[in-house]
């Protein structure tokens, strides 16, 4: 047993002593190999699984011993499966020769970073010799196992083509190594020569910058077809590069930003020339029509425009800098009418367009717009429809919040929205119907069950955004007929809207509501009853109560819908009610100025506005709603004194239209000061959008120039000055010297009254050393000035009424101010004369 372990770790050794070359080869013999057993097959379906040992029957020994006379090659056979045995002299060169041959870079790097990848063999014999002799068998198979596993990750690691699969015994997938290698080559922006570069069998030119100047002289002296394809040809390979999609294999290569930037300045600044130039069309901007596609020319041009068109929207998806999409957005507006024969191309188109108007910004709203009326105009019967609806449905998913930077877009939304839907007003109609009843049954549903969910579908900026949209389409299509039928549902809409929550709360919401309704009632010429809904705010909030809290920035309430309780005790709440109600109630009296009814009109309202006017006890509020009042009894006055002159009777309804024209020409009192009024309130919005706290009333007023620093009086301007007020009292000394700077007047003379000494102080004479020590301090004074002080009040008479008061003496200045000593010194010596004149002159 010994001998056998011996000879068996002396083999051990000699394998691990072979090279790799050796090892792959087989060319090895072995003394003590007659003591080794035949190594197994490894099992295929599992490297780890141990292969169950069955007993051994006669016949089966006696062919033991004759597999024993060639262990070399059975053990070789065992190694290297019949699938990998070598077929040629090539073939018989070890694993690392081949690896070194096919990627000496990829060789070299194993060999620096870990060799132990290339001396995988060494490491397996090593862990061999730590297993036991009963095992050698198991551990054999594993090595071989183990060995074709990291041939596999060499191999695989070594190229990138997949290898064939192998249906022969031991059965696994060997990669196949090609016949050469592509090495990938690092390239510079800034090259200016002709690169070709082979990808998938197929030949690209990189594009230079030499090239692209070439053709754009090329263009801009002589435009033809053939260098109008190679632009366009270097564009798509731009916009793949920008995209980063893999698609089929174009002619050219962009790489690096400069030629990117030179190829799609080319394509934008000469496109549209030379297709005006070879096409001999006037000009591309001005065409309102589908280009016409009898032009032999265009038909050359076709394929490769279209191509180009498409890229040039793929080019919009793949940008986000505003200003490269303002130049794109005008380079398509040029183009829209090449776009409109291509049915699909336009379709694309729109559907882009209409992203842009939803989502960009105000600049590219305003292009992609421009690009969506051109297009629909000039394919009305085939856009129009879907124009409408996604238009449509676009605005709704874009209006869910709304602040003042978001609500000119939003204004701008239904401004271009309207436009859209004018173009056709049987088509409106149908769309507007089925839109206004989808809110009316939201409305319903809300009103049925008044659950939060249901209210909340109703009072949320989508659904009065969309109601401000309908508005304005019927007050727009005031002259046409079809819509008119509208009105009646919206305005109940509307109403059922206000009365769903009639709380303060959604004030706001409620003012948005009336501003919808007045509009409609003015542009249609219908009345609509609005001033309930107003002066029911004077009953729901007492304008009276005390606020709990104060905040100095004013709600803006087109950006809002709903108070919190918070904000509802706060005093802008109340100011912020008083100027909605101020605006909105002039806005309506202004819509019935004209009206031969107005009196009767106005009458309910007057009475109630007075009624608080009486109950109100806050000046401000007061006087706004006094004004109202004011300017509608005038409006009243001026209504009734011209229907005295009335000849027609009331049913004649010609004659009262005509009669309320004549009014409203006339100029009544309440329409001239409305329309002054809405002047400055619009200029005062403007300002506020712009961030501007004041405005002027009108700019041609002119403006007083003031200097920056004020002169100072010479000596003749004060000499002339005093001469005014010259007299010989002590008062219009005073009065003298009052206006003149604090340092240059002079020190006044102390007063004395009846009762004072002969000594007593006379700060005038002082000097102004002996003022500033006073000033500072008083201990500049020697303790026996103290004594005579002491010594002289008691000799003198006191007086009668008490009226003289004494000079402070240090102890006591001490004691009463002792940190203002320490101040006093920063003091201005004017100042500090003044105080103790004032001190002695009661």
């Amino acid at each position: 047993m010994t001998t056998s372990s011996t000879s068996m770790a002396t083999t051990k050794r000699k394998l691990a002593d072979l090279s790799v070359d050796e090892f792959m080869s087989g060319d090895f013999d072995s003394d003590d190999s007659s003591s080794l057993e035949p190594m197994p097959v490894p099992d295929i379906k599992g490297k780890k699984n141990k292969k169950k040992k069955k007993a051994k029957t006669p016949t089966e020994n006696t062919a033991s011993v004759k597999k024993q006379e060639k262990p070399s090659e059975k053990s070789m056979k065992t190694v290297t499966p019949k699938s990998s045995a070598p077929k040629s002299a090539k073939s018989k060169q070890s694993l690392a020769e081949k690896l070194k041959e096919a990627d000496p870079e990829f060789y070299k790097f194993l060999e620096t970073e870990d060799k132990k990848l290339l001396e995988f063999d060494e490491d397996v014999d090593d862990e061999d010799d730590e297993d036991d002799d009963a095992d050698l068998e198991e551990d054999d198979s594993e090595e071989d196992d183990d060995g074709k596993d990291l041939e596999k990750v060499l191999l695989a690691q070594s190229s990138e083509e997949s290898s064939d699969d192998d249906e022969e015994e031991g059965g696994g997938k060997f990669h196949k190594l090609p016949d050469k290698l592509e090495v990938a080559s690092d390239d510079s922006d800034a090259e200016d020569d002709e690169e070709e570069v082979k990808v998938s069998g197929d030949k690209q030119t990189k594009v230079t910058m030499k090239m692209v100047k070439k053709w754009s002289d090329s263009i801009e002296s002589s435009p033809n077809i053939a260098v109008l394809r190679e632009a366009i040809s270097a564009f798509k390979a731009a916009v793949k590069k920008a995209s980063e999609k893999q698609g089929e294999t174009i002619k050219y290569k962009v790489v690096g930003s400069t030629v990117f930037n030179g190829v799609v300045r080319l394509c934008l600044m000469e496109v549209v020339p030379a297709l005006q130039s070879i096409l001999k069309v006037p000009d591309l901007t001005q065409q309102q029509t589908p280009f016409s596609a009898q032009n032999a020319k265009w038909k050359k041009l076709r394929v490769d425009m279209k191509s180009y068109m498409t890229d040039l929207l793929t080019l919009l998806s793949a940008l986000s800098d505003a200003a490269m999409l303002n130049v794109i957005l005008k380079h398509i507006h040029k183009l829209v009418s090449m776009y409109a024969t291509f049915p699909k191309v336009a379709r694309l188109l729109l559907k882009k367009m209409i992203l842009l108007w939803s989502t960009g910004e105000e600049t590219t709203r305003v292009l992609a717009f421009l690009c969506i009326n051109k297009l629909v105009r000039m394919l009305q019967d085939a856009m129009l429809e879907p124009c409408m609806k996604q238009m449509y449905m676009a605005y709704v998913k874009n209006v869910k919040f709304t602040s003042p930077t978001t609500l000119p877009l939003i204004n701008f939304m239904q401004r271009s929205l309207v436009e859209i839907f004018l173009l056709d007003s049987v088509l409106a109609y149908q769309y507007a119907f089925i839109y206004i009843r989808q809110l009316a049954i939201h409305l319903r549903n809300a009103i049925t069950v008044k659950k939060k969910d249901t209210c909340q579908a109703v009072y949320n900026w989508q659904f009065v955004h969309c109601v401000e949209l309908w508005a304005c389409l019927l007050g727009a299509s005031q002259s046409d007929d079809v819509l008119h039928p509208l009105i009646y549902p919206l305005t109940q809409t509307i109403i059922g809207t206000i009365k769903l929550l009639p709380s303060p709360r959604y004030f706001p919401l409620r003012f948005h509501c009336v501003r919808c309704l007045n509009t409609l009632s003015k542009s249609t010429g219908t009345f609509i009853p609005v001033l309930p809904f107003l002066l029911e705010v004077f009953e729901l909030t007492d304008f009276n109560k005390k606020h709990k809290s104060v905040s100095f920035k004013p709600f803006n309430f087109a950006c809002i819908l709903k108070f919190s309780k918070k904000q509802q005790e706060e005093k802008v709440f109340k100011d912020g009610l008083v100027d909605q109600l101020y605006e909105l109630l002039l806005e309506q009296f202004n819509n019935h100025a004209s009206s031969i009814g107005f009196p009767e009109l106005v009458l309910p309202a007057m009475l109630q506005l007075k009624d608080f006017l009486k109950k109100c006890k806050i000046a401000n509020y007061c006087k706004q709603i006094r004004q109202i009042v004011d300017k509608v009894e005038d409006n009243v006055k001026f209504i009734t004194q011209r229907r005295k002159a009335v000849t027609f009777a009331i049913s004649d309804s010609k004659a009262v239209e005509a009669w309320e024209r004549q009014c409203s020409a006339a100029g009544a009192p309440l329409t001239k000061y409305y329309t002054g009024w809405r002047k400055l309130r619009d200029r005062e919005l403007q300002h506020e959008i712009a961030g501007k706290d004041r405005i002027s009333l009108d700019d041609n007023i002119p403006t007083i120039e003031r200097p920056k620093v004020i002169p100072k009086a010479t000596a003749e301007d004060r000499k002339e000055f005093s001469e005014l007020f010259d007299s010989d009292s002590d008062e219009s000394d005073d009065d003298e010297t009052r206006f003149l700077p604090r340092k240059e007047r002079p020190a006044k003379k102390q007063k004395t009254s009846p009762g004072d000494s002969e000594d007593s102080q006379d700060y005038s004479d002082f000097d102004s050393d002996e003022l500033e020590q006073l000033a500072q301090s008083a201990s500049d004074d020697d303790d026996d000035d103290d004594d005579d002080d002491d010594e002289e009040e008691e000799e003198k008479p006191q007086p009668a009424r008490g009226k003289q008061k004494k000079v402070p003496s240090k102890q006591q200045k001490q004691t009463a101010k002792p940190v203002q000593m320490e101040d006093d010194s920063d003091l201005d010596l004017d100042d500090v004369v003044e105080d103790f004149e004032m001190s002695d002159s009661d």
